[in-house]
């Protein structure tokens, strides 16, 4: 029942169906992790003429779905467990979930010079177990590393201006956070001391120095070094062998790109998308291209429709992919 009615509410309604009663509360907590995990991920987007407002946009539905709650929109930094991630010039990160209204303001002031705000890129994780959290920040300046827990209220910082690694990327993966360096390194994160662990990996690639991505899915690390049209090169990360080992396919996986961050998905088929290929957000055209992970070849553009008018000059930028599901957890235990 309930299945049906979320699918004829509008986008917000969707997310507040749980105040009807007290019984749909307790259903709610059962059914919503569930729920989102059948959803498809959603396209992130803004305008210029409206940015207090951000709109989803939904490719198998052909459904555009508009936040009608105002909220911070600065610049972008990503979207990490369901949560949008926004910086502005007031040196605070704006963490808001679209889904369920909740909102983190953290102050960025003690981090100094080495954090930029329009071009940094962080990760929320929470603590198994608990209601604390994890940001891990970094900025495409000067490579460096920064970790805030909320158990401690403060920023840490783990590599400084790139010293004593220049890490381009994070993830999480078994309850425990992963870095990537430019070099195609692998470091993991301990949260109880400010250390990077450098793995000791064999047949390490040589990647070009162009943010190569890293990503999990389906309990799998994943590197992944894509240019539309020229170069393709996805790279399992075996724990088991401590080795890199290059995928020649996608298998049942899609990835989904943006110039903030890859993801990835298992069976994609069922939730409107198709295996082994590659969804690219164009930033400058305003398209998804979809690539052919076998050949690299442009296979279609899709260009969404039905977009709400808010203004007659408006137009769309897509930012990034939002899984509404994700939910990454860590565990304090992992890492000594």
């Amino acid at each position: 029942m309930l299945d049906t009615i979320s699918h004829k509410l509008d986008f917000d309604d969707q997310f507040q169906f749980a105040g009807a009663c007290k019984e749909w509360r307790r259903v709610q907590k059962i059914y919503w992790r569930r729920f989102l995990a059948s959803q498809s991920p959603l396209l992130v987007q803004t305008t210029p003429y409206d940015k207090k407002y951000c709109s989803f946009y939904s490719i198998p539905e052909k459904r555009v779905y508009r936040s009608k709650r105002s909220f911070y929109f600065g610049s972008y930094c990503g979207s990490s467990s369901g949560y949008l991630i926004m910086a502005g010039a007031n040196k605070r990160l704006h963490l808001m979930n679209p889904f369920t209204r909740k909102y983190i303001i953290i102050d960025t002031s003690t981090v100094g010079d080495d954090f930029i705000h329009f071009t940094s890129h962080v990760l929320l994780a929470f603590a198994k177990g608990s209601n604390e959290f994890v940001i891990v920040a970094s900025c495409k300046h000067f490579f460096g590393l920064h970790v805030y827990q909320s158990r401690y209220s403060n920023w840490v910082t783990y590599s400084k201006k790139g010293n004593p690694c220049k890490v381009v990327d994070f993830v999480v993966l078994h309850n425990t956070i992963y870095a990537l360096t430019y070099k195609a390194e692998i470091c993991v994160l301990s949260l109880n001391s400010p250390s990077l662990k450098l793995l000791e990996l064999k047949s390490t690639p040589n990647i070009p120095y162009l943010w190569p991505k890293l990503l999990s899915c389906d309990g799998k690390l994943l590197v992944v070094y894509f240019t539309p049209k020229k170069s393709l090169d996805v790279y399992r990360i075996d724990l088991l062998t401590m080795s890199y080992a290059k995928l020649e396919t996608l298998g049942d996986l899609a990835l989904f790109y943006s110039r903030h961050k890859c993801y990835a998905l298992s069976n994609p088929d069922k939730l409107g998308y198709e295996s082994n290929h590659v969804y690219y957000i164009n930033s400058f055209s305003g398209e998804c291209e979809v690539y052919s992970a076998s050949n690299n070849e442009l296979i279609k553009c899709i260009v969404p429709t039905g977009r709400p008018c808010l203004h007659p000059r408006s137009k769309f930028h897509w930012l990034d992919w939002c899984f509404r599901h994700l939910h990454d957890e860590v565990d304090y235990s992992l890492v000594e």
